[in-house]
């Protein structure tokens, strides 16, 4: 049986935000997450809905089915950014859907549950649902806030899980404890998230989630403490702290993690007057000496991200290389390297992305711990009026 919170008696992080991330995981009431697990299980297409690093975190564990060919049974993953998502909006893609598909999952993360586009998602859906009285669609969602819109919808049509965020605290500038804004939430669904599909994939009883996730925090934490307290973070401190331009990138799952990574740094960096971008984005600028350069690929050999690599070294700018692999080509060509191997079979879901997010997690934390040594302290009032007039 799984033990539950109540009996964990160790912290583990340094990051005191990582310990909350655990407990209110692992504080969710099995009962809660069994519909939502049953419905993800059955689905044979799933529609990803969020918004912001909330999107980020659902889109980046629900392309993991996409690595797990076997098995599957041609599970499709869907968010209405795809070129194949068949409407314009929710209740015209759901006639095509209802055509193409047997079971059709709705899944949504919003820890406020006042997200506009899952809202209008969730609406167009249910119209659709009571107007042909159709049974083949649910909705899930994962909030921290059950009475809100979002939720009084989902409910109706499919299953709710609560998970929790940073509660009611005030704006702090204690961020190793309390992580900035929406960490603890999003962070959260992406491990949770991760776990799920890891079950999934490997045909378990949603009881085998809980303690999925509680071996794995316990593997997170070692790695979260070991990356903060190594040269290699200093370094990249050192680097954040100074009038310099930030990229990130990788591909597929890996872009995901750079996007959630990047939003935070955003706000911090942006406040310096300086800026972040996606490498390859639209309005991505020619990089400048000095430059730092994020790059994140599990084996390390993907030609695009090299090439980025590449030419950031060209530009005289430092890369960051996170890697499964240490004598990956990505490794070797980084000036820094964190490298997270992981033992996987071919074609099953990695953990390697989670990981790399949540020992990427504390370095925007650093980053204002730093400055604020320096005599600059960001309150989080400030960051917050940065992410309401860029999201």
């Amino acid at each position: 049986m799984f033990r539950g919170v109540s009996y964990i008696k160790s912290k583990i992080s340094n990051i005191g935000f990582c310990n909350k991330i655990r407990d209110n995981v692992l504080n969710i009431r099995k009962t809660s997450l069994t519909p939502l697990y049953e419905d993800l299980k059955a689905a044979d297409c799933v529609i990803c809905s969020g918004a912001g690093r909330s999107l980020h975190s659902l889109n980046a564990a629900m392309s993991q089915i996409a690595l797990a060919q076997v098995g599957w049974r041609n599970k499709v993953v869907l968010t209405p950014d795809d070129p194949g998502f068949p409407g314009k909006n929710m209740y015209d893609a759901a006639h095509d859907l209802d055509r193409r598909y047997k079971k059709i999952l709705l899944l949504m993360n919003s820890g406020s549950g006042f997200s506009d586009e899952p809202l209008m998602m969730a609406q167009d859906l249910a119209k659709y649902i009571d107007q042909k009285n159709n049974n083949k669609f649910r909705m899930g969602l994962l909030t921290s806030s059950t009475k809100s819109p979002l939720a009084e919808v989902t409910n109706k049509y499919g299953s709710v899980v609560q998970i929790k965020g940073r509660g009611k605290m005030k704006p702090s500038d204690a961020y190793s404890d309390v992580g900035m804004m929406g960490d603890i939430f999003e962070l959260g669904t992406l491990e949770l998230l991760n776990m799920m599909i890891e079950a999934v994939f490997r045909n378990l009883d949603v009881g085998a989630v809980f303690k999925l996730c509680e071996e794995e925090f316990e593997i997170i934490g070692n790695i979260i403490d070991a990356n903060v307290q190594s040269e290699t973070y200093t370094k990249l401190v050192d680097i954040l702290e100074k009038r310099t331009n930030v990229y990130l990138g990788g591909r597929g799952t890996a872009n995901e993690i750079a996007k959630m990574t990047g939003v935070r740094l955003f706000h911090i960096k942006t406040a310096l007057g300086d800026n972040v971008f996606m490498t390859r984005g639209v309005n991505t600028p020619h990089p400048r000496a000095g430059d730092l350069e994020i790059l994140m690929s599990y084996s390390g050999e993907s030609k695009s991200v090299l090439i980025w690599c590449d030419v950031l070294k060209k530009f005289n700018g430092v890369v960051l290389g996170i890697t499964g692999y240490k004598n990956s080509a990505l490794a070797k060509k980084s000036d820094l390297q964190i490298i997270l191997e992981e033992e996987t079979r071919p074609y099953t879901p990695r953990r390697f992305y989670t990981r790399a997010a949540y020992v990427l997690s504390p370095l925007p934390v650093k980053l204002a711990e730093r400055l604020a040594q320096r005599g600059l302290k960001l309150p989080e009032y400030l960051l917050s009026w940065y992410h309401s007039v860029t999201q």
